[in-house]
């Protein structure tokens, strides 16, 4: 009967291994694989297919199987429910299905078997609640449901479960109170329900499990004290309540826990003072309480001779004092971490009294004075960590004694002098960060010693030189960072044997040359930065990984094309060029880089116009072109972009119109076309980029309004639109642009109108030029609010009337051009009518200099005919001195052209002309 029951389970299931091969009817059935069969060898008692590599599904046809005590299908590929059917093997003691991929509820047809002992079906996908009938398997002794996808609460029904000993309901989503009925569960011994959403306090009843090894609460979200009944766990051993938030202080009633191994409180809210005194705990291994609020020092009686305290983990609270001698007793401890605490002081020389110690973890504190050379004795030592102190001095030579160390980590300190040579006697080392310190001299010529060596960090010190040839030895290196030092020279040709190098970093040094034409050959390089340095030639070199994500070799001397290779390197997400000499165009493969989010091609000699093939790069949030020879006009399908953040395309020569496509780029933060050839009105559309900082489109030819769309930009601070040719006035809606701060610019075109009061508003702005338009009317008082303005340029426009007295700091610059303006720094208003002389235009000048002239003219012009017209007088007289005729005659002359009255009025004066003529003749 058992065997066709078998043989239908085995149709159901996959079986690739052949565990099952010899399940047939031709073989004894107790010899079958997997099988247990009766004393009198008539039933299954047994059947254990664990790790067989079986999938399918758990077929109903097992409650046939009637006889059967043990049955386990763990660690398989089984999948579906559990059957319900199973429910139905009366004398099932254990049953085992983790570890698989069973999917649903748990069956409430398990609470029927009341002899089942174990019932492990965690691991897998089940998914609902704990069915309450569990709580009738009283028999139950070991329940296992973890690393499932169970919720809902833990149900009160389990403290039925009174021969229970382990209870395993880990990393689930169970949420909810812990239910105080599992005291009831006397024979405990592990409870574990660590990684679900329990919440409220720890019943106190917990302590009332007085068999309890086990006790594994940790994140959860449960709140409140520590109980104090925990304490009386006489033979607790593990105590994890990591990653809730208890608070309050730490129990002194735990000091009575003698057997505990492990106590981590980490990560909670717990405050005071630390009172864990390894005096009484003798057996404590483990103490992690990092991650609180403690306060004050470590007590003295913390770690005791002959004690077996091998981890001390208090980083990340509020500890303070002196590095705790006490601790130098603790022989016995291996890793010892009090990172991010208020520590100050020397490192004690005794140090090295903790001969078992591997880990040093002192990082993040206020550590001061000189490393002790006994660090150098501390010959287990494989992790110190002493970055973010204030150490000084060298780095003992005694330091290279250190044949285990792996990890050294220095940085951001304030130590000083060279690396020692000795350093690189440590054999071991695999990671070395002096980051952030004031290292002087060069990289020791011995590092290529450092065979291990996977990490080097050395950026932001005073080094200098070369980098050594023999580093390249360090052929596991896969992270270099030499930058922000003073190294020089060029780069040696033995970095090709850097084969698994993925990261270097040299920017801000001296370096110089072209790059070794064997860098090629290091496929794994993933991020390179080489900017701000000399480098020269072709980029070629760095173009052989495929791997790339980040280049960056902006502001060297690099010449020549763009590798069109670079485009291999699918995951490229930052590419920086800018600030070199490349030529050419650019690469139309870029078009496959659809990952690239920053593109900086700025400052550089590149031509033709941009590629329609980027238009592929749709995640591009930075696009720097500018400061090119670019031509063409500016693609419509920028706007495309929607994650576009910076646009620079300015400084080149692209002409046509500013796309009204570039306002769908609704992420826009800085848009600057200025200096080039574009035409056309500006597009209302620009009011779309609502998250607009900068938006410059001056030294163009724009023609038309300024849109008062504009006005929708109110992140804007800054804002350039001179040297172009716009029309109209100056939108009122401008005011409301009240984050402006850097600049306000809109001269040299051709506004009209007056200035509008609601520039006022702008109380942020620092600069603002209206200058080189032909604005008309008064200064706004409201101008006068802006009392964060530094600049002001309102020269040669129209305006009149007074400036505003808050402007009279200005000089008089800001305000030239404009003829009827009065007031500080300008001429006072009480002096108009002068100033209105003083300030003639200049046809009014001409017009004055031409009256002059001409009436100067006349003048010269009647003087000389009078002249004329005596001295034909003259002569007349000279030839007839004695005959009046002559006189008569030149009398009646000279009526007749002044006229009688003239002649009467000027007689005497004639007379005297007459006189004076005739004296000569008669001398």
């Amino acid at each position: 009967m058992d065997s066709s029951c078998l043989q239908r389970i085995k149709s159901q299931l996959v079986d690739p291994e052949g565990v099952l091969r010899n399940w047939s009817s031709g073989i004894d059935i107790c010899s079958w694989n997997g099988l247990t069969c009766s004393e009198d060898l008539t039933h299954v008692v047994g059947l254990n297919l664990s790790g067989s590599g079986l999938s399918g599904i758990i077929s109903p046809e097992f409650s046939c199987l009637v006889s059967l005590q043990i049955l386990d299908l763990s660690s398989n590929y089984l999948t579906g429910p559990i059957p319900p059917e199973l429910g139905k093997l009366q004398n099932l003691k254990e049953l085992y299905l983790y570890s698989n991929f069973l999917s649903g509820k748990i069956s409430a047809e398990l609470g029927l078997l009341k002899k089942l002992q174990v019932l492990r079906v965690g691991n897998n996908m089940l998914t609902g609640e704990i069915t309450p009938h569990l709580g009738n398997l009283t028999d139950l002794r070991v329940l296992g449901l973890a690393f499932s996808l169970l919720n809902g609460s833990i149900p009160v029904e389990i403290g039925n479960l009174k021969s229970l000993k382990i209870l395993n309901l880990q990393q689930n989503s169970f949420s909810g109170l812990i239910p105080g009925e599992i005291s009831s569960c006397l024979e405990l011994q592990v409870f574990s329900a660590a990684g679900n959403m329990l919440e409220g306090e720890i019943p106190a009843s917990i302590g009332k499990l007085e068999s309890l090894e086990i006790l594994h609460l940790a994140n959860n979200t449960l709140s409140g004290s520590i109980p104090i009944e925990l304490g009386s766990l006489s033979n607790l051993k593990y105590l994890n309540l990591l990653g809730n938030g208890l608070n309050g202080k730490i129990p002194v009633e735990l000091n009575q826990l003698s057997m505990l191994e492990t106590l981590d409180l980490s990560n909670n809210k717990l405050s005071g003072k630390i009172n864990i005194l390894n005096s009484r705990l003798r057996n404590l291994e483990s103490l992690v309480l990092s991650d609180n609020f403690l306060t004050g020092g470590i007590p003295s009686d913390l770690c005791v001779s002959n004690s077996n305290l091998q981890k001390v983990f208090l980083s990340l609270n509020n500890l303070s004092g002196t590095f705790p001698s006490e601790l130098l007793n603790c022989s016995s401890l291996q890793q010892l971490d009090l990172s991010n605490n208020g520590f100050y002081g020397q490192l004690p020389s005794g140090l090295d009294n903790l001969r078992n110690l591997t880990d040093l973890v002192l990082n993040n504190n206020s550590f001061s004075g000189k490393l002790p050379s006994e660090i150098g004795n501390m010959s287990s030592l494989k992790g110190l960590y002493l970055f973010h102190n204030s150490l000084t001095g060298r780095i003992p030579v005694e330091i290279g004694k250190l044949q285990r160390l792996t990890v050294l980590y220095l940085y951001e300190n304030q130590l000083s002098g060279s690396i020692p040579r000795e350093l690189t006697n440590c054999s071991s080392l695999m990671e070395i960060d002096l980051f952030g310190n004031h290292f002087t001299g060069s990289i020791p010529a011995t590092i290529g010693k450092l065979k291990h060596l996977v990490f080097l960090q050395l950026r932001q010190n005073d080094l200098s030189g070369p980098i050594p040839p023999c580093l390249g030895y360090c052929k596991k290196l896969q992270k270099l960072a030499l930058a922000d030092n003073r190294l020089s020279g060029s780069l040696p040709p033995t970095f090709r044997f850097l084969t698994e190098l993925s990261v270097v970093t040299l920017y801000n040094n001296s370096f110089e040359g072209p790059l070794p034409e064997s860098l090629f050959l290091l496929k794994n390089l993933s991020i390179i930065n080489f900017s701000h340095n000399r480098f020269s030639g072709s980029i070629f070199p760095l173009s052989g990984s495929s791997t790339l994500i980040v280049l960056d070799l902006t502001n060297n001397s690099f010449s020549g094309g763009i590798p069109t290779r670079l485009a291999e390197s699918k995951n490229l997400t930052r590419l920086r060029l800018g600030h070199n000499h490349l030529t050419g165009t650019i690469p139309s493969e870029f078009g496959q880089l659809i990952e690239l989010n920053f593109l900086d091609l700025s400052f550089n000699n590149l031509t033709g116009e941009v590629i329609q093939e980027l238009s592929n790069c749709n995640q591009l949030e930075h696009l720097l072109l500018n400061d090119n020879r670019l031509t063409g006009t500016v693609p419509s399908w920028l706007g495309r972009f929607q994650g576009l953040g910076e646009l620079d395309l300015s400084s080149n020569d692209f002409h046509g119109t500013v796309p009204a496509e570039l306002g769908s780029c609704s992420k826009l933060l800085k848009l600057s076309l200025h200096s080039n050839n574009l035409s056309g009105w500006i597009p209302p559309e620009i009011g779309n980029l609502t998250c607009l900082n900068v938006l410059d489109l001056q030294r163009n030819n724009l023609t038309g309004p300024i849109p008062s769309t504009v006005q929708q930009c109110k992140k804007l601070y800054e804002l350039r639109l001179s040297e172009n040719f716009l029309t109209g006035m100056i939108p009122s809606e401008l005011g409301k642009l009240t984050e402006l701060q850097v600049i306000l610019d809109l001269s040299r075109n051709q506004l009209s109108g007056e200035i509008p009061s609601s520039l006022g508003k702008l109380m942020k702005l620092e600069r603002l030029n209206l200058s080189f338009n032909q604005l008309q009317g008064e200064v706004p008082p409201s101008l006068g609010r802006l009392t964060s303005l530094q600049m002001l340029n309102l020269s040669n426009n129209l305006l009149q009337g007074q400036v505003p007295s808050t402007f009279s700091g200005f000089p008089l610059s800001s305000f030239v051009g404009n003829k009827d303006l009065c007031g500080a720094p300008l001429v006072s208003c009480s002096e108009s009518v002068g100033s209105e002389r003083k300030w003639l235009s200049d046809n009014e000048v001409a017009a004055i200099i031409v009256a002059i002239v001409f009436t100067s003219t006349v003048i010269c012009l009647v003087l000389i005919y009078m002249m004329l017209r005596i001295w034909f007088d003259w002569r007349k007289v000279s030839v007839s001195s004695s005959d009046s005729g002559g006189l008569e005659s030149n009398r009646e002359e000279m009526q007749w052209f002044y006229g009688e009255d003239n002649e009467k009025k000027n007689g005497d004066y004639w007379r005297v002309n007459s006189l004076t003529s005739v004296q000569p003749q008669e001398k």
